[in-house]
């Protein structure tokens, strides 16, 4: 989601028996780019140890923190780069995810030659396009930043209107671009592109901190981004183009946790989509993210169940102390320690108790991370009275579809919204690709980046809103 939401997935790997691993492999992580990755693995007295070389950061050696190779799967982490790796080695390749600051991403290793990936993107829209361009800049006075963006604009005004209708884009969790970028895919580039297409301003602007935006991103909150994005659309209603009157947001993952934030306290929004959005509780929601998307990835029903027990003990401690991150580190620690004190062999081999603590400590103590488990979307939803729309692909691991739409749906009606349009739309995953099962693992290897029918969707029904 991020992307994508902070996934918590606890190490609690179970050993198993595997064949040779050791030497030399090669593989090329897409990071918008072909990232050559390099692993180093011998055998030792006590099993494996590692270093990971990453010559295009010129970063050689990196110590893995924790191996093991059982069967034929491979697990690894280095601790001081927050970094994982999860694969399989079969017909002498590794298949695997690769994970750092709650992002996967797929990567593969071989023995020769890192094998480039090669990517189709063929909804990216191509210039010259059929509309106009503006690149654009405003300030969140109350953060005192400014946010650097895109707003496009049909070329010429629609049938009995003098004004635009707009659309504000609200990216999801981490730092990201205007365009969502992500594994190679541009997901915001493809949706308002779409949207401008259908005579609908949009805006989507880069996350502050990030690109050409002002400010620092480390340790703001949902609630903090939530002032960003109403700077943009305080901006918006005063551009000579646009329809002051509708205005209106569609947020994606975390966006959708943000929209009904501005909407509840600002009666000028003219309307919200949800993109995969949240209704559960974040705890909840982690929780259901870690079973499915550990399920995906072939972890056992046993294993499943104990890291969703470890994660939700380890969210009670946070929701009980929440405003005292030294008490909830403190506690949090003292758990996890007693839990691989008493089970020793849920430790990968070559690791040690402490190197597992400060992997999971790392987000546990973040700001953003406490307030997510926190603060539940339900309470700024009874407040907004503006139109809905709730949409999720139901092969959604991040955000489930069925419990998400629901949620969302009871606290619109709590809070008197009869104006709600929810839709899951078959066989899309979170980032509304048509997918195989919605493993995170397959964004970057699917070539297409947005749906068809979930843009049209969005399209459809912002129209109908704004066409009064």
């Amino acid at each position: 989601m991020k992307p994508l939401l902070q996934l918590l997935l606890l190490l609690l790997c179970v050993p198993v028996f595997g064949q040779q691993i050791t030497g030399d492999w090669n593989g090329l992580l897409n990071v918008g780019q072909e990232l050559p990755i390099v692993l180093h693995i011998e055998k030792t007295e006590s099993g494996y140890s590692g270093t990971l070389d990453s010559p295009a950061q010129k970063a050689f050696g990196m110590e893995m923190s924790t191996i093991s190779f059982k069967k034929d799967s491979l697990t690894f982490s280095i601790a001081r780069i927050g970094m994982s790796y999860a694969g399989v080695l079969s017909n002498g390749e590794i298949s695997g995810v690769f994970q750092q600051g709650g992002i996967q991403m797929p990567l593969g290793f071989s023995r020769g030659a890192a094998k480039a990936a090669t990517q189709n993107r063929p909804q990216e829209p191509k210039k010259p396009y059929p509309y106009k361009e503006e690149e654009v800049v405003f300030t969140n006075t109350k953060g005192g930043h400014t946010l650097a963006g895109t707003l496009t604009l049909p070329k010429s005004i629609m049938p009995g209107k003098k004004k635009y209708p707009a659309v504000i884009l609200i990216t999801g969790s981490g730092a990201q671009d205007r365009n969502e970028a992500l594994l190679g895919h541009k997901p915001f580039l493809v949706l308002s592109d779409y949207l401008t297409r259908q005579g609908i301003a949009v805006l989507r602007y880069d996350d502050r901190g990030t690109g050409q935006s002002t400010g620092v991103f480390e340790g703001a909150t949902s609630y903090d981004f939530s002032y960003d994005a109403e700077a943009a659309f305080t901006f918006l209603r005063q551009h000579p183009e646009i329809n002051p009157d509708q205005i209106g947001f569609a947020g994606h993952s975390e966006g959708g946790y943000i929209a009904p934030m501005i909407a509840a306290r600002n009666k000028d929004v003219a309307f919200i989509a949800l993109l995969a959005g949240v209704g559960q509780p974040g705890d909840e929601l982690l929780v259901s993210q870690g079973y499915l998307i550990g399920k995906a990835q072939g972890l056992d029903e046993s294993m499943l169940q104990s890291n969703k027990l470890a994660q939700q003990n380890v969210f009670a401690i946070i929701k009980t102390h929440y405003g005292d991150t030294p008490r909830i580190e403190k506690e949090v620690e003292a758990y996890l320690r007693t839990m691989f004190e008493k089970n020793p062999d849920v430790l990968p081999e070559g690791s040690s108790i402490e190197e597992l603590l400060d992997q999971q400590l790392s987000s546990v103590k973040g700001d953003w991370f406490q307030y997510l488990i926190t603060t539940p979307a339900a309470p700024f939803l009874e407040k907004v009275a503006c139109p809905v729309l709730a949409i999720n692909g139901s092969l959604d691991l991040q955000v489930p579809a069925q419990e998400n739409l629901q949620a969302i749906a009871t606290a619109l009606k709590k809070g008197g919204n009869t104006d709600v349009t929810t839709v899951e739309l078959p066989q899309l995953n979170h980032l509304f690709q048509h997918a195989e099962t919605g493993n995170p693992s397959e964004y970057a290897i699917i070539e297409e980046t947005f749906a068809p029918i979930a843009l049209q969707t969005i399209g459809d029904w912002i129209k109908k809103k704004t066409t009064k």
